[in-house]
């Protein structure tokens, strides 16, 4: 039985349609997701979501953060930016890097709220320059 997926950007609708298992990548780690999963919510990394069918990967995206609902027959992704791992460049990851290195070296130190984001900024970057080379 297949799970249910919706990925959602600020902007739109960016998919919906269901798949065997979602691979999602949760602040904690890589989640697995499968029909008649716990339900929670999750914060979400940078990272890739990946779409499989049986045990192959049919689909793959990139997302900066955002959240994650999941129910026994669905799996919501919130996503602050999400785009297609084929679309991504090694290049706008190293761009995004940079940015997010010289605004933590600029930032007080003292607050702990704005280096989070920042290091967070920089986790995402990272991922993308990943995903953008594999």
């Amino acid at each position: 039985m297949p799970v249910d997926l919706e990925i959602v950007s600020p902007e739109k609708l960016l998919l919906s349609r269901p798949v065997d298992m979602v691979v999602i990548p949760a602040a904690e780690g890589e989640m697995g997701v499968l029909v008649n999963h716990s339900p929670m919510i999750v914060l979400l990394r940078g990272g890739t979501i990946r779409l499989y069918e049986g045990n192959t990967i049919v689909d793959q995206l990139f997302v900066t953060g955002g959240f994650a609902e999941v129910t026994q027959a669905r799996v919501t992704v919130l996503a602050n930016e999400a785009t297609p791992v084929r679309e991504l460049t090694k290049a706008e990851g190293q761009s995004r890097l940079a940015a997010a290195d010289a605004a933590y070296a600029a930032a007080d130190k003292n607050d702990i709220v704005v280096l989070d984001l920042l290091m967070d900024r920089q986790q995402s970057a990272r991922a993308m320059i990943e995903a953008a080379a594999a």
